[in-house]
């Protein structure tokens, strides 16, 4: 099992265009089996100038997968499972402010969770925990994903927050009026409870939010063409297959646990008493809780 001693294996988690990375080697797609269920697709395990990588398709290869039919749970047990330790989540978004135009993107440092239709922990009744989500994402993680934007001159923006909403259907106008008078920058149906379950796990968990178009809210929104959003998702596939391989060799130095507390977030979080914990609960959290179990 992963844990925050070992050597670096980072995660990527995002669509398949994020994956044809040149200078790839070593690229082996393998089954992960979990026992909180199937996760989306077989990971795919590679190398980058002999840094291990993990890939999984968030919504499954040809984006099959609905996002409140992905299985959160498996996706996340199984990329701690293959070892991984760091996870980068590359998702595409749309934006909730003027001046976060189509094409920049976001290093997401807050999230509001509105979704309500999925399982959102490890911790069921038998097993207990609350990890903290105070700052949900690891600041290390978005220092390195800031300086690859800046290195490869792609509009950023340093910190935001990511309203999730259930879908798979967009917001009525109403909502999104109401995200923006939140105070909201991006608004998307994917990263929770991904961040969450990423914490329980101990992982790093960031995510680069990769605006597409402006949300229902903008006077301009309806003249936006079908072709004009491809445009942007190849052109943002582009950039993020980018700032990836830029990242890869920042993260790929960490000696021992990360400073942010992601690879102890269970440290103290564990409710259930020793002698009331389920023994069939304990062993799905083999992997996510192994540490501390």
């Amino acid at each position: 099992m992963a844990d925050g001693q070992a050597r670096p294996v980072i995660g990527i988690i995002g669509g398949s265009g994020v994956y044809g990375i040149e200078g790839l080697t070593d690229v082996e797609w393998r089954t992960i089996d979990s026992p909180f269920g199937a996760p989306s697709d077989q990971l795919m395990f590679a190398s980058l100038n002999g840094q291990p990588l993990v890939f999984l398709p968030r919504h499954g290869r040809g984006h099959r997968i609905s996002p409140s039919e992905v299985n959160y749970r498996a996706n996340i047990d199984a990329l701690k499972r293959a070892g991984v330790t760091e996870i980068l989540s590359v998702s595409a978004v749309g934006s909730l402010k003027e001046e976060l135009p189509p094409g920049t993107f976001v290093i997401v440092d807050q999230f509001i969770d509105r979704t309500f239709a999925r399982e959102k922990s490890f911790y069921t009744s038998g097993c207990v925990a609350h990890v903290s989500m105070a700052h949900p994402v690891c600041s290390r993680l978005g220092d390195a994903a800031e300086a690859a934007c800046q290195e490869l001159g792609i509009p950023h923006k340093r910190g935001g927050t990511y309203l999730v909403m259930e879908g798979p259907q967009f917001s009525t106008k109403a909502e999104s009026m109401l995200y923006r008078q939140w105070g909201c920058d991006v608004i998307g149906m994917t990263n929770m409870p991904e961040a969450k379950l990423a914490r329980e796990a101990e992982m790093c968990y960031a995510t680069v939010a990769m605006v597409t178009d402006f949300d229902c809210w903008h006077p301009d929104h309806d003249a936006v063409t079908v072709d004009a959003v491809i445009r942007v998702l190849l052109d943002n596939a582009d950039k993020a297959r980018s700032v990836v391989k830029t990242v890869v060799p920042k993260l790929a130095d960490r000696e021992g646990p990360c400073g942010c507390g992601c690879h102890t977030a269970l440290e103290h979080a564990l409710i259930t008493s020793k002698d009331a914990r389920d023994p069939e609960v304990l062993a799905r959290l083999d992997a996510v809780a192994g540490r501390v179990l």
